[in-house]
């Protein structure tokens, strides 16, 4: 075995020949190492070898099918290498190698084996050098069969029944695997403890009971105070309950119990702890405390200073409140106001709780004061009224002003008088009192007082339906309401400035004005003084105009005002007139002719003057015109002509006579007049009309026509170189001149009154141009408009010859 190759060489053999061949530790003891290792179908055998610094070295071979095997005979608690080779014969095909340790020695049996509880058992031993820890074998005659780890000595052994025989064996284990197990000791377990059950049913007793403990046979209990100087109460019973009074209130209390077996050993002890219930709290003292604006009951009692540990303490009402505390005092929280409390404290710890303390009856504080209402009487007091609340001993009224003053007002009835003033703002709350307290703030009535009456109030007419009123702005007045009223009508304006124009008003009527001002919250004060204001007269109606003549009217008209000067107006063209009277009609004289007249008439009294009535109009006479002229244009037609004439539009003109009359109607101021009779005296006349018809007749100095015309001229020659002409006359008034032209020459010869003829001498015989015969006028002018006469003459030699009519012709 030892002139084998090294283990390189034959590690590269196996590298060579059989690269996955392996070897692993199955199982060790103290004196046997089973090992394993991979097939390599070449082999014929393999051969383990185990090696140690310490011991000589072991083999063992095994044939080509086995792949698993044991080296014995090893030392316990050794480093064995251990080599397996795989074999062809001699040769060696493939080599694989591992370490491993054998396990300890056996154990000796354990030394000592004593109950500790119940369920427990505590084992000494000795220690194994080499081992990592200890395995404790624990079996009984029931099949029960347990392994335990331990690390050191002693060991406990848990878990175990009570009151039963144990066999108790030991093994070291290390990292290659455990010993033999020791030579096996036995131990009997303890009775188990009695499960002790307690309760407080007072605050001076704790009941005590349990279940039977098997095989027990008696029990011992004890008690004791926590944190006094008394020795432990004991006692003994085979019963299964025990009572312990005489306690103190409130004290935690130690109980101990354990059951004795039949070989007189004491079982497995247990204790306990019990709190005795608290005594009820003493001394209960109710009172309201605020948080945070919450009310609440702070409910307080003296402590007992004696007591184990701080109890927890329930405070309840009958009216559902709780609350709960560790200290003596607590707070019931969001109580109401008016409430009747029955309250109670009870104390408790993990006994129970103790017996409720002596009821309190508390009221709390009374609720706020509700329907809060204010009468604001003329006087300038106001009277605060509210509802009566339950529980309320006195109240507190608190009006605030809008200037942050406060005024307080206690009584025990349901209503305050103070003085307000006009126009002010008042905060208004009231408070309900009694034993616990004021009420919470309640209803905040926030009134403001009915703004004041307007100062320097005055009224004006402005128009004849309308009044101007002017004030003094007021205290508290968001807006002002002005009526005026008279019998059934009342006329109202609503205006937020100081000033009210009042239109529409029945004229000549006395009006009583108010001014009311107002705001949106206290309304309007009905209360302020009136002022009478009388409305201008009225207009006078229904206007007649009855002229009287060409220059005076009479004016009439109707009015019902009660006392009225009337003034009537006539405005004309170029001048007015006026005329006044405290009567229904008027006369205006003096008026122009040729004027339109406007005429109207106003009512004037105390309160102003009216409205002029609705205008008539008068047109006058138009004038007649100032001058008159009347030219004879031919001895039957005439021209008359005439100056302007004011108011005038169009004109007759009549020319009359005894002999006839000519008559003309024109829109100019002359007219051409014919049927004119010569030396007829006319009367001349004009009447002129306006536009709307007046006329008037205007009469002028009478017009004489022209002297008539002679008739039956005619020329005739006479001796030596003269001509004579002869006429035939209308009448022997009038004298009568004769032209003649003859040869650019001219010759006249005139006739006397009651003459009809005259002669031209010394005429040249020629031609003649004309002859005219014409009467004169008696200024001594020849009418102008007499025919002319043509005539020519003929010459014997330088005398003239024969006289020729040749016609006639109107004068140029």
């Amino acid at each position: 075995m030892k002139g084998n190759l090294p283990p390189s060489g034959r590690s590269l053999m196996q590298a060579a020949a059989q690269p996955d061949f392996r070897m692993s530790v199955f199982s060790a003891t103290s004196k046997t190492v089973t090992l394993r290792w991979t097939r390599d179908p070449r082999a014929t055998s393999y051969k383990i070898t185990a090696t140690s610094p310490t011991k000589p070295d072991a083999f063992v071979s095994f044939g080509p099918n086995t792949v698993m095997g044991s080296v014995t005979s090893l030392s316990p608690n050794i480093m064995y290498n251990f080599i397996v080779e795989a074999l062809s014969g001699s040769d060696v095909l493939s080599t694989a190698s591992t370490k491993s340790s054998t396990a300890p020695d056996m154990m000796d049996p354990i030394q000592t084996v004593k109950p500790q509880e119940s369920t427990t058992l505590t084992v000494e031993f000795n220690l194994r050098t080499g081992a990592t820890h200890y395995i404790i074998r624990v079996e009984n005659d029931d099949g029960f069969f347990r392994e335990d780890t331990a690390s050191s000595s002693p060991a406990e052994i848990r878990s175990l029944m009570p009151y039963t025989e144990y066999s108790l064996s030991i093994m070291a284990v290390n990292s290659a695997g455990r010993s033999q197990p020791s030579l096996p000791v036995t131990a009997k377990t303890v009775l188990a403890p009695p499960q002790l059950s307690s309760s407080s049913p007072s605050n001076e007793s704790i009941v005590l009971s349990w279940d039977p403990v098997a095989h027990a046979v008696q029990y011992t209990l004890s008690i004791y105070k926590f944190g006094s100087n008394t020795s432990m109460d004991m006692y003994n019973t085979s019963k299964t309950n025990l009572t312990f009074s005489g306690l103190d209130a409130g004290s935690l209390y130690t109980i101990t119990g354990f059951a004795w077996d039949p070989e007189g050993r004491e079982g497995e002890s247990l204790y306990i702890n019990q709190t005795t219930r608290p005594q009820a709290p003493p001394s209960v003292n109710v009172s309201v405390v605020m948080n945070n604006g919450v009310a609440g009951l702070l409910v307080s009692w003296e402590r007992d200073q004696e007591v184990y540990r701080p109890t927890e303490n329930h405070v309840m009402s009958d009216l559902n409140f709780t609350c709960n505390t560790t200290s003596s005092s607590c707070t019931l929280s969001a109580v109401g106001c008016g409430e009747v409390h029955t309250i109670q404290v009870i104390a408790s710890n993990e006994a129970g709780p103790s017996y409720p303390s002596s009821a309190v009856v508390f009221i709390t504080f009374p609720c706020p004061p509700q329907s809060l209402a204010l009468v604001e009487s003329l006087e300038g007091n106001c009277t605060l009224t509210w509802k009566t609340v339950s529980h309320a001993d006195s109240y507190t009224a608190f009006i605030k002003t809008d200037s942050s003053s406060v005024e307080t007002c206690n009584t025990t009835s349901n209503n305050c008088t103070y003085h307000c003033q006009c126009g002010h703002t008042y905060l208004m709350s009231v408070q309900a009192f009694n034993n616990a307290g004021s009420s919470p703030q309640g209803q905040v009535l926030n009134y403001t007082t009915l703004p004041c009456c307007p100062e320097d109030v005055s009224v004006s007419t402005v128009s004849t339906d309308t009044l101007e009123i002017r004030w003094m702005p007021s205290r508290g007045a968001v807006l002002y309401e002005t009526r005026a009223a008279h019998s059934s009508e009342v006329i109202l304006c609503n205006d937020t400035a100081p000033v009210c124009a009042l239109s529409d008003l029945s004229c000549d009527t006395a009006y009583s004005v108010v001014v009311m001002p107002c705001n949106e919250i206290s309304g309007c004060n009905s209360a302020c003084k009136a002022h009478t204001k009388d409305t201008a007269p009225c207009m006078p109606m229904n206007l007649m105009l009855n002229q009287k003549n060409s220059s005076r009217v009479t004016v009439s008209w109707t009015a019902n005002n009660r006392a009225a000067n009337y003034t009537v107006s006539a405005n004309g063209d170029d001048d007015k007139h006026i005329c006044t009277t405290n009567e229904n009609s008027c006369d205006i004289t003096n008026l122009s002719c040729g004027s339109t007249y406007e005429v109207s008439v106003i009512a004037t009294g105390a309160a102003g003057q009216s409205l002029p009535s609705y205008s008539e109009y008068l047109e006058t006479e138009p004038c007649c015109p100032v001058n008159l002229t009347v030219d004879q244009v031919t001895q039957a037609m005439t021209n008359v002509s005439w100056s302007r004439a004011k108011g005038a539009r169009s004109f007759i003109t009549s020319l009359t006579s005894s002999r006839g009359h000519a008559r003309c109607h024109t829109q100019d101021s002359h007219c051409l007049m014919g049927c004119i009779t010569c030396s007829t005296n006319y009367t001349v006349t004009v009447e002129a009309f306006s536009h709307s018809g007046h006329k008037s007749n205007c009469t002028y100095q009478g017009f004489s026509s022209s002297p008539c015309c002679p008739s039956r001229v005619k020329l005739y020659r006479k001796t030596n170189n003269t001509l004579g002409v002869y006429w035939s006359s209308t009448g022997s008034s009038n004298s009568y001149i004769a032209e003649m032209v003859v040869n650019n020459t001219n010759y006249n010869c005139t006739a006397s009154p009651g003459e009809n003829s005259c002669e031209f001498g010394s005429i040249q015989c020629g031609d003649i141009d004309h002859v005219v015969v014409a009467p004169l006028t008696p200024e001594g002018s020849k009418v102008p408009f007499c025919p002319k006469r043509l005539y020519s003459v003929t010459c014997s030699g330088v005398d003239i010859g024969t006289v020729i009519y040749r016609g006639k012709r109107s004068a140029d």
